[in-house]
Formats: structure tokens, C-alpha cells, sequence
């Protein structure tokens, strides 16, 4: 019988009414209670390692769960993350590179409906996640909801209050669980032992390019960032009004790492099809995320550049996969 560790982290799965509206307040053990068949395939511990609104996760929390599932990847057999929905696909991206290589599954899920309330999803999606973190053939991170298996680079909340709420982006699904069952869609292989990693740099930030955008607010975003995601319009490109270029130019000079990718959910950038991204990449040393997700996109920045701020190993890091975060190069 798999032994699995379950890490509560609050969200909406254990949430409970108050005078303020639903506040996390639920532990993981309290959870587990909620689905006791359970025990018959498996052997769970619980572990709360901070109980908060996903609103308020940051980082620092990624960073919390990847030390926690380190210092104890010898003793369980795999992981279950409950976590609240609204960031759930940046911590999905976050331990992504956190955790490399890992032959042991990390599965993520959450509920967008507290466990306690009647018509919740919030006891499926647990019990479903644990399942998939029992497959002999699960490894490295996924996100699993509503059965559904995603890859931890490729998620998505699409949705703010259907129980469907994340979708694989621009890759199939891992796999669905039926009954039960795992219906695997895209096998998945893992050879050496797992790398982990204990720091990012929290300080990338990402705007989203819109009609009239006034170039100050992108001067203000690269002099506070040491590096920057730009989502565009489309294909990808900058407008050619104001001084969006000559900012640019300015923080590469001075060692920022810039990303171009699409604010368009699907199918990618290509900044080669039209002058307005065509001009920028050619005379520019940026980088473009074609089919990444912005949520692998500002995570792997973190990642590369609590590694690193020269171009060339950066460029050289981006664009090396990572559980299937990008193909498109």
C-alpha cells in the first residue's frame, strides 16, 4: 500500500464561513476525515504547513512546500497539495522548478466549494488526487481537478466558479481519472534522482500591454524589476508610439531579463510574423515564451534568475524544457 503525505495549505477546500466571508480553516487531517475510503488504497499522513486564501500565497510559500516535501521524499511514496484555486497554476509552475526530475508524484488540488458544504467537488478532486498520486505511473508535478491530470507548466484556471476550473494549455492532459481509474494520456518517464532547488527571485514582475498603454507605466515596471514578462497583443510585438523600445534597450544594457509572450490563451506567440515584433526581436536581446504559459513564464524567470542575470545562460536555461513547459522554439 502507497504512503502518501498530504500538505494542507488552506484555500477554499477547507474554508469555513465567517462574518467576512469564507476564510481557510480546515486542516489537512480534518480533510482526510472527509473521505474515508481512501484508507482502503492507501496509507495517509497529514501535514499543515500554513493555512491561507491562496490570494496571499506568494514565493517565499513555494519555496516552504519544495523544503517540505524535500526533507521528507525518502519516507512517503508521493504527494497530495491542497491548495486554493485562484493561484493554484503559478504554484503548480513554482514547483515545477522547484522540484526537477522527480520520480515521485506531486499532485496539487483544491475545490472551488469548501469540503463541509453540501454539493462540493472538494471531495472528488481529493480523492482523486490521491489515486493518481498512488499510480505507479505518476511522477514529477501535476494538477489534478474534476478529473482532470494537467501538467504543472501547462495549467490554467479558466473558469471562476464552474467545478471544470483549469485546463492543459497548449498540451493534451496528462490523464483522466475515471471511476477510480487513471486513463493515462501521455506517458511520463523519469531516469536519476530528483533536483531541488531553494531559491527564486521573487522580485519578476509581469504587465499586460493595452490600447493607449502609456510607456511610463512599463519605465516604472523595468526600473523596479530585475526581470519582466510583457504580455502582447496577438502574435506578439510592441506598440510603436512613445518610448517602449528605448526602455527596453535601457534595462537589457543594464543586465534585466525581459520576456515577450501573448496575453491570447492559446496557440502562442510569434513575434517573427508581424514588423511590431519582428523589429524588437531582431535588434533586441529578449526573450519569447511562444507557447509557455505566463504562469510557467514568470515562474521560470524567478527560477533562472535566482540562478543567474547573464543573457546568454539565461537564454540557454529558458528555452531548455522543463516538465513540457515549452516546444516551440
Amino acid at each position: 500500500m502507497k504512503k502518501i503525505l498530504i500538505i494542507g495549505t488552506g484555500g477554499t477546500i477547507a474554508s469555513a464561513p465567517s462574518e467576512v466571508g469564507l476564510v481557510p480553516a480546515l486542516t489537512s487531517e480534518q480533510l482526510l476525515e472527509h473521505i474515508p475510503s481512501v484508507a482502503a488504497f492507501c496509507k495517509v499522513d497529514c501535514m499543515q504547513i500554513f493555512t491561507l486564501d491562496s490570494t496571499n500565497i506568494r514565493p517565499g510559500h513555494w519555496l516552504l512546500i519544495a523544503d517540505e516535501i524535500r526533507s521528507c521524499y525518502d519516507r512517503y511514496d508521493g504527494f497530495v497539495i491542497t491548495h486554493g484555486t485562484d493561484t493554484m497554476a503559478y504554484t503548480a509552475a513554482g514547483l515545477s522548478y522547484l522540484i526537477q526530475n522527480s520520480a515521485k508524484p506531486i499532485v496539487i488540488t483544491g475545490a472551488q466549494r469548501p469540503i463541509n458544504e453540501d454539493g462540493t467537488d472538494a471531495k472528488r478532486n481529493l480523492t482523486d488526487a490521491l489515486i493518481y498520486a498512488c499510480d505507479e505511473g505518476s511522477h514529477g508535478v501535476s494538477l489534478v481537478f474534476f478529473g482532470s491530470v494537467i501538467c504543472g507548466t501547462r495549467a490554467r484556471k479558466n473558469y471562476s466558479k464552474s467545478f471544470m476550473a483549469f485546463g492543459s494549455v497548449n498540451f493534451p492532459e496528462l490523464a483522466r481519472i475515471q471511476d477510480g481509474h487513471v486513463i493515462r494520456y501521455v506517458p511520463e518517464q523519469v531516469s536519476g534522482a530528483p533536483m531541488f532547488y531553494d531559491y527564486m527571485d521573487p522580485n519578476v514582475g509581469l504587465i499586460k500591454l493595452t490600447p493607449g498603454l502609456n510607456d511610463d507605466v512599463m519605465q516604472y515596471a523595468i526600473e523596479k524589476y530585475d526581470g519582466l514578462v510583457i504580455e502582447s497583443f496577438g502574435v506578439g510585438g510592441l506598440p510603436e508610439y512613445s518610448d517602449f523600445h528605448v526602455h527596453i534597450r535601457r534595462a537589457v544594457d543594464r543586465g534585466k531579463l525581459i520576456v515577450m509572450t501573448t496575453q491570447v490563451p492559446n496557440e502562442g506567440s510569434d513575434l517573427s510574423v508581424y514588423r511590431v515584433g519582428r523589429t524588437l526581436k531582431s535588434n533586441l536581446s529578449v526573450l519569447e515564451a511562444y507557447d509557455m504559459t505566463s504562469e510557467a513564464v514568470l515562474t521560470k524567470l524567478m527560477w533562472i534568475l535566482g540562478k543567474t542575470n547573464d543573457f546568454e545562460t539565461a537564454k540557454a536555461l529558458f528555452y531548455r524544457p522543463v516538465a513540457h513547459d515549452i516546444l516551440c522554439v
